[in-house]
């Protein structure tokens, strides 16, 4: 590769930090043309760790990722969800476009095995993973972000609102809330662009599930295999 090749291909690369302007970014769009409107490349960002933070469960989060995973899932790519706080409602999954045999939900307390099932999910191709962590080492989002790269995937990390005074090696940071009844979302961090205003969904937010659990290893053999799992109980 020649020096001028080397060059432009190093600029091309959205994690360079280029002063004025900003390189071409690969990403999914959000499904909110308002939110796309203002984040760079016009979505979610491809390949990168990006975190949604909320005041609670059920603060409209998975409203504002409803879109993107019935893009998803509808076009046969797999989508994952560990950690949830709640049992998923797979029928309001499915009224909201999601096509329930491409979803996968991993329920184990956010820890080892979560951290374990995120990075080999993405690393076996999962388009979108969704992880809810309360408290994450630095070193292990790295990880997440690495493994992003690698499935050139969609790493979603759903933490609470307090998490945002901690740095952050996440491309994309939105914060989730709910003002007068309405998910709202603000871009509290972005590359390639300053924060931008608040943007209101005006799509309800998913019903609030109940809790489950299920082995994280044999919950990931059986996705590889091609067999859906959704709100796996574990046998007696």
């Amino acid at each position: 590769m020649s020096r001028g090749v080397a060059l432009q291909a190093a600029l091309a690369d959205p994690r360079l930090w280029r002063g004025s302007g900003a390189a071409p970014l690969r990403a999914q769009a959000t499904g909110w043309t308002a939110l796309d409107a203002v984040l760079p490349g016009g979505g979610w960002p491809r390949g990168a760790l990006s975190e949604v933070l909320h005041a609670q469960p059920g603060a409209g989060e998975l409203s504002l990722l409803l879109p993107l995973l019935a893009r998803l899932t509808r076009g046969g790519q797999p989508v994952a969800f560990v950690s949830p706080p709640c049992r998923l409602h797979a029928p309001a999954l499915a009224s909201g476009g999601v096509a329930l045999p491409h979803t996968l939900v991993v329920q184990t307390p956010c820890g080892a095995d979560a951290l374990w099932s995120a990075e080999q999910l993405l690393h076996a191709g999962s388009a979108a993973l969704l992880l809810w962590c309360r408290d994450i080492e630095t070193t292990a989002m790295r990880r997440l972000q690495l493994a992003a790269e690698k499935g050139d995937g969609l790493a979603l990390l759903m933490r609470p609102l307090a998490a945002a005074a901690s740095p952050s090696v996440a491309a994309l940071r939105l914060r989730v809330e709910r003002i007068d009844g309405t998910p709202t979302v603000e871009v509290l961090k972005c590359r390639g662009a300053r924060p931008t205003q608040r943007i209101a969904l005006t799509v309800p937010a998913l019903r609030t599930p109940t809790r489950v659990t299920t082995s994280p290893a044999r919950t990931l053999a059986r996705w590889q295999a091609g067999t859906q799992v959704l709100a796996d109980r574990p046998t007696a």
